[in-house]
């Protein structure tokens, strides 16, 4: 794969990944309320480039295990 469709496709990933989880574990410690609802918008903006920075750094790492793990 080359690094330009790599990256693009890590950017939608953490996107989609920080945008449900944010949200999920919000309800989850909150329960459905405007608290919650007013709330994940921030926790959004805070984990989207969290995840992105992380996935940068363990990618590679993943990769690796995962084709060792798959050798035949």
């Amino acid at each position: 794969m080359d690094k330009k469709t790599l990256l693009l496709g890590q950017v939608f990933i953490t996107f989609m990944m920080a945008l449900s989880m944010s949200g999920i574990m919000g309800l989850v410690y909150t329960g459905p309320t405007m608290a919650w609802l007013s709330a994940w918008p921030g926790q959004f903006a805070i984990a989207w480039p969290i995840a992105f920075i992380m996935t940068q750094l363990t990618s590679r790492a993943g990769f690796a295990l995962a084709r060792r793990l798959t050798r035949s």
